[in-house]
Formats: structure tokens, C-alpha cells, sequence
């Protein structure tokens, strides 16, 4: 990703944190985010480069993406009935700071480029885990990393937030797998927040996907390579 789009997309995280928040909650996020541009600007959005956004710069990417697949999704869901009974801003918020804690902690980043050549080529293991920080899953990571700068967050953001991942991950059973009617969620924020990301990853997939060379392509290389040994032999 080049300079300028980095700070383009730099320029419209900033942009909906202005734009969507006021008072005491947007001074606790442009100081956040002040505090993390740098980090930030340049963090991939996973590990592995058939997840999707491994890349400096993709994790600002993935937010905005994920933030337009809400806004969308959302304004689809009422038009079809559902009840919306959350406020826009928390539908920004969630989408916003869902996957904050893959920044890191307060000084160390949550990946570190792979050293080892072998798996970067054959498993497209771009980045890995950082092993001093304290483990901790993402989700959780993003909410202490809130309170740390004061930021105040709503009961329907604190568990769409913990549990944006959907059924993919175990712990937030006890939230979407219920059979009591007094226990099923009470908005349907988290639902659309796990669909909006669910959403920007697989386009994010079909993005890598189509920039990976063809078997025809694959073919062709390897033909050439081996004429190329040939000739040298």
C-alpha cells in the first residue's frame, strides 16, 4: 500500500471518529488513535495472507471496510423489519474499535513480521504472535485498551465487541446459544457487527485471491523455469 493511500485511509478512520462521536467519548478516542497512529497506520489486519489484509496498513483498511459494511447491513436489516433498537453511534463505535486490540498493548504491537523465509513462502505466515505481550484473546484486548484511555463504552458496544467473531469462537456461547427467550440478545447489533466483519474479510479474500497467480500462470513459470535450467545444463 502506497504512502498516499495509507494516509488517505488514515485520514477516514479520523474521519469517523469526528463525525460520529462528541463530548467526553471522542476526546478519549482522538487520543487513542493519536496516541496509536503511527502503530496503527502501518498494522495488517491478520497473520496469514489467505486470511485477509496481511499487509502494512491493513488494519486500517479492514475498519473502514467493516465500518461501510455495518452502515449498510444495518440500513438493510430495518428496511427488511428487524428491530433496531441501538443507536447509530454505537453501531460506529463497535465497528470502529472491534478489532483494536490487534494494535498491541500501550508499547509493544500484537504481530511481528515472520524472520522465517520458509513459512512466509509455503504457509503465507506474513506476520506472527508478539510473545511479550500478556496473552490476551483480541476482543478483551480492545476493551482494556478503551478504559485505558477513559473511553466509556455501552453495554450493547461492550458485547457486540465480545463477541463480533460470532460462533467462531467458543467462549461467546453463553451469548448466541441459548434456548431461554430471557437470554437471547437484546439488540441485534452484535449480529450485524459479526456480519459487517464476516463480510470485509471475505472481501478481503476474494481480493488476495484474485492477485495470486492462475494454475495456467503457475504452469507457464514453472515450464520456463525448467527450459531455462535446460538451456543452462
Amino acid at each position: 500500500m502506497e504512502a498516499e493511500k495509507l494516509m488517505e485511509n488514515w485520514n477516514g478512520l479520523k474521519k469517523i471518529i469526528n463525525d460520529n462521536f462528541s463530548d467526553e467519548r471522542k476526546k478519549g478516542l482522538e487520543s487513542l488513535y493519536e496516541f496509536l497512529e503511527e502503530r496503527m497506520m502501518y498494522a495488517p489486519a491478520s497473520g496469514l495472507e489467505h486470511y485477509h489484509n496481511a499487509f502494512p496498513g491493513g488494519y486500517v483498511d479492514h475498519v473502514l471496510r467493516v465500518c461501510e459494511c455495518a452502515n449498510r447491513i444495518c440500513k438493510q436489516w430495518e428496511e427488511m423489519g428487524a428491530t433496531i433498537n441501538f443507536s447509530n453511534e454505537e453501531l460506529m463505535f463497535s465497528a470502529l474499535n472491534h478489532d483494536l486490540g490487534k494494535i498491541g498493548d500501550l508499547t509493544e504491537d500484537y504481530y511481528k513480521p515472520n524472520d522465517s523465509e520458509w513459512h512466509r513462502k509455503n504457509q503465507g505466515k506474513i506476520y506472527e504472535g508478539n510473545k511479550n505481550i500478556v496473552h490476551m484473546p483480541v476482543p478483551h484486548r480492545s476493551l482494556w485498551m478503551l478504559q485505558e484511555f477513559g473511553v466509556k463504552v455501552t453495554q450493547n458496544e461492550y458485547i457486540a465487541i465480545m463477541t463480533h467473531d460470532g460462533i467462531y469462537d467458543v467462549g461467546n456461547e453463553t451469548y448466541l446459544k441459548t434456548y431461554l427467550p430471557e437470554r437471547s440478545l437484546k439488540t441485534n447489533l452484535p449480529i450485524i457487527l459479526h456480519h459487517a466483519d464476516h463480510m470485509a474479510s471475505r472481501i478481503e479474500f476474494d481480493m488476495w485471491k484474485s492477485e495470486q497467480p492462475s494454475q495456467a500462470d503457475k504452469k507457464s513459470f514453472k515450464k520456463s523455469s525448467n527450459n531455462k535450467t535446460k538451456t543452462k545444463i
